[in-house]
């Protein structure tokens, strides 16, 4: 009988994997980056502790900042597509990038700073898995500075075929694995670092205060993502009411608009979570 095993792609999980093993972090890091390992010479995880209101908390992120050499790179697992991130993975990046710089220190010494996303959704329209965003002139693709990179790995465009020759497709399989068919099948392309990721999975799915805590976020994200399909379903049906005749485009837009009024109205009438509300609002000015 196959067991029950947590799945990493869950933020919690993934943070708590990648954060207690710090050497199964640097091969993780050095495949997905394409950086030989042996070029390597420090590691520091910078944010690792996970405490007991990240699992329902309302303005959690559960990311990791890691200083390895002289690069600063924060991961982060986002398992909802709140509509936003692109804007706010900028601005996480910016924030990280500008707080290296203290008080008279010099622009020539702020590290180079890589935002590495993984993504349980689609984000982007094309069939790579793989996006990589630099700073480039639109012409001539002459790079501005090497200090700004953006990566997006998209999990649901990542097939289930094993190749253990491509170590950096062998991860995202693993942290998108959600049974002990999918763990087996990774463990057999028999690459030793991945299957110590694979053992450490094994021991956290045996783990009662890890399961338990890792139920308790996965029920508080369905409570988030059953309430925001709510709250735009209210506003769908009142949107009906209001958009004028059909096939008016106008009339459609202003419908959809005054839907998402009402959903807002709706949302803090009900105690909605803040989260929700400017998740919805950012949905609104999208539209606009």
């Amino acid at each position: 009988m196959a067991r029950n095993v947590v799945k990493i792609k869950l933020d919690i999980i993934f943070k708590k994997l990648f954060t207690e093993n710090v050497t199964m972090l640097k091969n993780f890091l050095c495949d997905i980056l394409d950086i030989p390992i042996g070029k390597v010479k420090s590691i520091q995880v910078l944010n690792g502790e996970i405490q007991p209101e990240d699992i329902q908390g309302k303005q959690v992120r559960l990311d990791i900042k890691i200083q390895m050499d002289d690069r600063i790179i924060d991961v982060e697992m986002q398992m909802q597509d709140k509509g936003d991130f692109k804007d706010r993975i900028l601005y996480y990046w910016a924030k990280i990038f500008s707080e290296q710089l203290k008080k008279g220190e010099n622009y020539k010494d702020l590290n180079q700073t890589i935002a590495i996303n993984i993504l349980n959704y689609d984000l982007f329209d094309c069939k790579e898995p793989y996006s990589t965003f630099k700073l480039l002139e639109t012409e001539r693709h002459e790079l501005l500075t090497d200090k700004c990179i953006l990566l997006f790995f998209e999990l649901t465009k990542v097939n289930k075929n094993v190749d253990k020759k491509d170590r950096k497709k062998l991860w995202l399989q693993l942290i998108n694995a959600e049974t002990e068919e999918d763990l087996i099948m990774i463990e057999k392309a028999g690459v030793p670092e991945i299957n110590q990721a694979v053992d450490f999975i094994y021991k956290m799915s045996e783990n009662e205060k890890i399961k338990e805590m890792a139920e308790a976020r996965e029920a508080y994200l369905r409570d988030q993502r059953n309430a925001f399909y709510y709250y735009e379903e209210k506003g769908i049906e009142k949107g009906r009411l209001v958009g004028k005749q059909e096939g008016i485009q106008e009339g459609k837009l202003e419908g959809r608009l005054e839907c998402l009024e009402d959903v807002l109205e709706l949302m803090r009438k009900e105690g909605a979570a803040e989260s929700l509300i400017q998740a919805t609002l950012d949905l609104k000015n999208k539209k606009k």
